[in-house]
């Protein structure tokens, strides 16, 4: 008997229309940061982030580094950030010198719990940093009240966000600045890339300069810049997939009313009343043995899926030095009970009556 196509849990579009402007830019012999960057960032702006202006970069990591820098975060800080996420967010954090403080989650949609960063406030604290985790936004009512009521700042990181709105505004608009992340997994791409949404010209400017050596212009470097610029090249894809991340969003959102309704037997993702869901991932928890499922569904019925986080950052080789003895009960579970499953636009109905069945039957089963 044949298999069946293999599911995989995101598969990158990337089509015509991206290799001829790709070819373009090739054709025109200006590859490095130049007027396809300028226009990305003004329509990225324009698009997803309610007219903030923005700063392309190389690399949503590079994103939150210069980000922070540009904020002025460094040695003796602290920032709030959550433990259930990718080491990114924290690992920015430590570069800049300032000390990442992991608090607890909100066991519904994952992200940062605003009664666990309350309490984790210190006179050292400079900032709270959610991330916006599988493409449901964080309370930003709740965590914006508190930076106000403590003098903090409140950056967001929305690497995995795109489109995503709370109480109907823009993720990306509510800090002093936001990353998103333009990998090839992400609801759009430019191959490889990062966006800075920023809330000032003073940000917008420190953002620029840290990207380019320090420099505005050519060799007046200004202060201890990296190398961070993105090409025109990733900027040619990025511009082509804001026109079709919109219809993408909106399957994405199809796909996951669909295997709400049909999935048994698991926690399929809960929806904050105020927030709309982009579903970078469309995350389940089950009780059973979580890898044997996996497991199942791979061997079984080729159904992917992945598996964010089964190690939260608190206990990470490279970042338990900032969280001895910490005790984080509902990361620690999210950690041990998620799976998250297909659900990228290039799913057929077929796949997702397939992937209604695998869990269905496996979990039924007791794997």
């Amino acid at each position: 008997m044949t298999q069946p196509e293999f599911i995989p849990p995101a598969k990158p579009i990337i089509g015509e229309e991206e290799r001829r402007a790709v070819d373009a830019v090739l054709a025109s012999g200006m590859v490095a940061q130049g007027p396809e960057v300028a226009a990305f960032e003004q329509e990225f702006g324009d698009q997803l982030v309610d007219g903030r202006t923005c700063v392309a970069v190389n690399s949503g990591t590079s994103g939150l580094h210069l980000g922070l820098l540009a904020a002025g975060i460094g040695q003796g800080d602290e920032v709030i950030v959550p433990s259930f996420t990718f080491a990114a967010t924290a690992n920015s954090v430590a570069l800049t010198g300032a000390t990442p403080v992991f608090v607890d989650i909100e066991p519904t949609n994952f992200c940062l719990d605003p009664r666990a960063v309350e309490a984790a406030i210190t006179e050292r604290t400079r900032a709270i940093m959610p991330v916006h985790l599988f493409g449901h936004p964080a309370d930003m009512t709740a965590l914006g009240e508190i930076a106000e009521r403590h003098g903090v700042m409140l950056f967001e990181d929305a690497a995995q966000a795109h489109g995503a709105t709370w109480n109907g505004a823009s993720v990306g608009s509510f800090g002093t600045f936001a990353m998103f992340s333009l990998y090839p997994t992400k609801n759009m791409t430019s191959g490889e890339g990062g966006m800075v949404a920023c809330a000032d010209d003073e940000t917008v400017r420190r953002v620029k300069l840290l990207r380019n050596q320090g420099m505005e212009r050519q060799y007046a470097n200004e202060l201890i810049g990296l190398n961070n610029r993105m090409t025109d090249i990733h900027a040619a894809i990025g511009r082509v997939q804001l026109t079709k991340i919109g219809a993408w969003t909106a399957t994405r959102q199809h796909n996951a009313a669909f295997l709400d309704a049909h999935l048994e037997n698991v926690v399929v993702p809960p929806v904050a009343e105020a927030a709309t869901h982009v579903y970078h991932q469309y995350t389940i928890r089950v009780t059973e043995d979580r890898d044997e499922v996996v497991r199942r569904l791979r061997e079984e019925f080729q159904v992917g899926s992945g598996v964010y986080y089964p190690i939260p950052n608190h206990r990470l080789e490279s970042l338990e030095q900032y969280a001895p003895g910490l005790d984080l009960p509902e990361t620690e579970r999210a950690a041990a009970e998620v799976i998250s499953l297909p659900v990228h636009p290039s799913l057929d109905q077929s796949h997702l009556d397939r992937i209604v069945d695998a869990v269905n039957t496996v979990v039924k089963a007791g794997a």
